[in-house]
């Protein structure tokens, strides 16, 4: 048995739903920014990165040997980061500490996360 498609065959605008999704819409550049921000985050190593500070705040050193990767190429993934204010860090003598910015990254992290684990 073939899978039944839902389609609207229907030519009928409903003017007072459109109005009002049209009023609250907001403007292109706010849809740039959420997509270059899932693009932001969409690559495997940043999101690996993104799992480990969910758990606990880590140095570059640390970061390294949990994702099997190199200081370097760690740190470069961590400024892309921080200058989208995805992560912040924090100086203790000569060590730099790495965490989540703040609330709204830990909900999308792990929002997605448990998207994908209840399929």
């Amino acid at each position: 048995m073939k899978k039944q498609e839902l389609t609207c065959d229907c030519n009928v605008i409903h003017e007072k739903v459109v109005k009002e999704v049209k009023e609250k819409i907001p403007k292109e550049n706010v849809f740039i920014e959420l997509k270059n921000l899932y693009k932001l985050i969409g690559d495997a190593t940043r999101c690996k990165i993104l799992f480990a500070l969910n758990h606990q705040e880590m140095c570059v050193c640390d970061l390294a040997n949990v994702l099997n990767k190199t200081k370097s190429s760690v740190s470069h993934q961590l400024a892309v980061l921080r200058k989208r204010k995805i992560v912040k860090c924090r100086k203790e003598g000569k060590e730099v500490y790495y965490s989540l910015e703040d609330e709204h990254i830990v909900k999308l992290f792990e929002t997605g996360l448990e998207h994908i684990n209840h399929k």
